[in-house]
């Protein structure tokens, strides 16, 4: 059994810091530049790891160096890989992700792949319904809504990383099966045809997801739960980078809910994870343990008690 089971991107990040983001016909040289693995629910899944918890891909990827790097990366970090497959002859998803320099925000340029998408009837039987949390990010959909139905029926409760999800006609019934819905500001607007945080909870909710969290970058987050809604700030930090902070704060959600903590600490804890992520390059590098976390909350405001978080606390 692990604590979390996550199917969904797995990638290879190039990155570059820039001291602006060029033009036509620029050449500039990069300040730094860094290779990590990268992806949605791959990150978090590290980012688990990396807080203590046990956590398990199920993917596939291609049998090229980039593919060599996800597989090993995920092996570092302490990533279950029992059920990661490889496609021979294919090439893996990889990005070109450009940092600029003053403000850490990124551009990121998906390079063409041909490994394929895990397919439902690869997913083996009986794992995804051991899980104690099934995490999804909307890639590979058709397996995504298997292991989703597979979690659902098993009473193992289903995270949804709502980001860069195409908006096809089957992501409505994977908003159904999803229990803890996060949306980014980006996809919250993209589905709910509003800027309005308030009206974009309210179609979120016709879907029945007991907790949704709208995340808003700088502005923070809002979460509604209960029939409370609540906002969270972010922590300041000096930004490096901000590749991979959604993923990371994703990850550090669900570490929070395996804690059973409230709400209102969990996303706090979240918000505190990503933060330090960000100080440093690329989404992999800079994400911290839960020693580190509780060191940087110590010299933070909060009313909450992060004194004896440890690796497993």
């Amino acid at each position: 059994m692990f604590d979390v089971v996550g199917l969904g991107c797995a990638c290879v990040d190039f990155l570059g810091v820039v001291p602006y983001m060029p033009g036509l016909d620029d050449e500039i040289q990069m300040l730094a530049a860094s290779r990590q693995g990268g992806g949605e629910v791959a990150t978090a899944l590290v980012a688990l790891a990396r807080l203590g918890s046990t956590a398990s891909y199920v993917g596939q990827i291609g049998d090229d160096p980039s593919g060599d790097l996800i597989a090993t990366e995920f092996e570092q970090y302490g990533v279950d890989t029992s059920h990661l497959l490889v496609e021979r002859g294919a090439t893996s998803q990889t990005s070109i992700v450009l940092v600029d320099d003053e403000s850490g925000k990124r551009t990121i340029l998906g390079v063409p792949f041909t490994a394929s998408e895990i397919a439902p009837d690869q997913i083996r039987p009986g794992f995804v319904e051991k899980a104690r949390y099934l995490l999804l990010d909307g890639t590979a959909r058709q397996a995504a809504l298997e292991a989703a139905r597979r979690a659902r029926s098993a009473g193992v409760p289903v995270v949804l990383d709502a980001d860069v999800v195409a908006l096809d006609s089957e992501i409505e019934a994977l908003l159904d099966l999803t229990d803890i819905l996060i949306p980014s500001k980006s996809f919250s607007q993209r589905f709910t045809g509003t800027e309005n945080v308030e009206k974009a909870l309210e179609t979120f909710r016709t879907f029945g997801a007991s907790i949704i969290l709208i995340t808003l970058g700088e502005e923070g987050c809002v979460c509604h739960a209960d029939g409370d809604t609540f906002h969270t700030p972010i922590f300041e930090v000096d930004v490096v980078d901000t590749t991979g902070a959604g993923d990371v704060f994703h990850g550090a959600f669900v570490r929070g809910l395996l804690q059973d903590w409230e709400l209102p600490q969990t996303v706090e804890f979240a918000a505190a994870v990503a933060a330090i992520k960000c100080a440093k390059l690329g989404g992999r590098a800079g994400i911290p343990t839960a020693e580190e976390t509780a060191s940087f909350l110590a010299g933070r405001e909060t009313q909450f008690d992060y004194s004896q978080l440890t690796a497993h606390g």
